[in-house]
């Protein structure tokens, strides 16, 4: 099962667990990782050529729709990013952990490199 084509979504409180967050990924038939992010800049708007699902284990930050909307994160989101969809990551002032779940078997950086121009975007055809 993979996401459904369009914009990313934020769940707020969608896990208190790190079971719950395996079961999602397993239902989706996602390939976990985990991620942490040390104190970063805001990234420019980009999409991925994967499916990707981040589910905030501890920490805090937002996230930038593509209409330039600023969405809160905090443990216990998810955040879903269907293949194609415009977003961006905030500014990190504190550290944040994800478990990442992604649709092919393949190094986290390698699956979500390079980051793709909006203009691109396989969902603005």
């Amino acid at each position: 099962m993979s996401l459904s084509p369009g914009p990313m979504k934020v769940i707020h409180g969608f896990h208190k667990t790190k079971a719950e967050v395996l079961e999602d990924i397993k239902r989706l038939d996602l390939w976990p990782t985990v991620y942490v992010s040390e104190r970063m800049e805001e990234l420019p708007p980009h999409w991925h050529c994967v499916d990707n699902c981040g589910y905030v284990m501890q920490g805090s930050s937002y996230v930038i729709d593509e209409n330039g909307k600023h969405i809160p994160l905090q443990a216990g989101d998810k955040l879903e990013i269907p293949a194609g969809a415009i977003h961006a990551e905030g500014k990190v002032t504190q550290r944040i952990v994800y478990i990442v779940g992604i649709s092919k078997p393949e190094n986290l950086f390698d699956a979500l490199l390079p980051l793709e121009s909006p203009e691109t975007s396989p969902l603005n055809l």
